[in-house]
This record gives C-alpha cells, sequence and structure tokens, in this order.
C-alpha cells in the first residue's frame, strides 16, 4: 500500500464532506425559497443531500464490482445515524420530536428496514428490488413536498408573507448563485467517491 493510495482515500473522504455541505446548502436555500417547510427540508432536502457521500461511494463500489462495500456502506450509515448522531445529539441538547416523525417517517423507516431484510434474505437485492426502492422514494419526496407547498401556501395567505419572486434580480441572483452550489458539490462527491473506492479497496486488499 503506497503513500499516494493512502493520500487518495484521505483526500476522497475530505471531498465527500465539503461536495455534501455545498449540496446540502444550495438545495436547502432554493427549497426555503421554493415555499417548503424547514421539517420537509430536514426530511428530504438535507437527508439526502448529506446522504449523497454514501449514494457516491455505493454507485461508484457498484460500477466497481464491489458489492460489499455497496450494501455495508448503506446500512452501516443508517446504524451510526441513529445510534451515535442522534445518540450524541441528544446528549448535547434534548430533541424535540415532531409528532409527524413519530407518527409516519419513524414507522416508515423501521418499515423499510424489514423489507431490506426480507428482500436480501436470499443474499441478494437485483434490480427490481432496486427499482422498488427507487420508486419508493420518488413517491415519498414528491407527496411529503407537495404537502409541505400547500402547507406553506396557506400559511402565507394567512399571514400575508410574499415568497422569494424569481424573476426580480436579486431573486435570481440568488437562485443562480445556489445552483452553483449544488452543482459544485455533486462534482466533488463524483470525484471523492471515485478516491475513496479506489483507495477503500487497494487498503483492505493489502490487509487482506
Amino acid at each position: 500500500m503506497s503513500l499516494l493510495t493512502l493520500t487518495l482515500f484521505i483526500a476522497g473522504f475530505v471531498l465527500l464532506v465539503y461536495g455534501a455541505e455545498l449540496l446540502v446548502r444550495g438545495a436547502s436555500k432554493l427549497a426555503l425559497a421554493a415555499g417548503i417547510s424547514p421539517l420537509v427540508i430536514g426530511l428530504t432536502v438535507v437527508a439526502y443531500g448529506t446522504s449523497a457521500p454514501e449514494l457516491a461511494v455505493s454507485v461508484q463500489s457498484s460500477f466497481a464490482g464491489v458489492a460489499d462495500i455497496a450494501v455495508g456502506n448503506v446500512v452501516g450509515s443508517n446504524i451510526a445515524n441513529v445510534l451515535l448522531i442522534l445518540g450524541i445529539s441528544a446528549v448535547i441538547a434534548p430533541l424535540m420530536v415532531s409528532i409527524q416523525l413519530v407518527r409516519l417517517e419513524v414507522p416508515l423507516m423501521i418499515a423499510l428496514s424489514v423489507l431490506v431484510l426480507l428482500l436480501g434474505g436470499d443474499g441478494r437485492i437485483g434490480r427490481v428490488d432496486g427499482l422498488l426502492f427507487f420508486a419508493g422514494g420518488l413517491v415519498y419526496t414528491i407527496v411529503t413536498i407537495w404537502q409541505s407547498r400547500r402547507e406553506t401556501a396557506a400559511r402565507q395567505k394567512e399571514q400575508s408573507i410574499d415568497p422569494i419572486d424569481e424573476q426580480s434580480p436579486a431573486g435570481a441572483k440568488q437562485i443562480t448563485f445556489q445552483l452553483g452550489l449544488i452543482v459544485s458539490g455533486l462534482v466533488l462527491l463524483v470525484i471523492g467517491a471515485n478516491w475513496l473506492v479506489n483507495g477503500a479497496v487497494v487498503i483492505a486488499t493489502h490487509f487482506g
């Protein structure tokens, strides 16, 4: 294992973190401008944005023929999110939990975990299974955003709050800047995933 391999592995990790940060920042601002509530931004934009490194690594691993990294990356990150990230956050300061999370998102998360267990019980998650998960993700995202926009529009109408006008020079400039952040974040994610996976494969091979 060469120093270059270790350097690429670390650099890939750094690019993934920074790329995800740019992606989340840009997408969150656009979502707020589009009238999406902070809760839904957390459930969709931030959740997907912070999962972008896992997506990039898993896709790159699939192309490289390293399925164990692809699956282990997803399962391991979910375990870490619940046990470590949620646990540490609650230790630092008690967390207020939305009723919507308790009634819908948490049961949905548990159901999806059981579904992964069932579909992967034969030792394989195939293309049909992948399409099922992907379609479910699209439906969930569309329905959640649609409900949020409807609720936000009703609130703005009651409180006479004007959304950001994307036709104005200031609004157009802001949107362009956020789109630039999103594109930059995606580019860094792709490059970082490639370096990280290639480095991880070499390191794993070196240690047997």
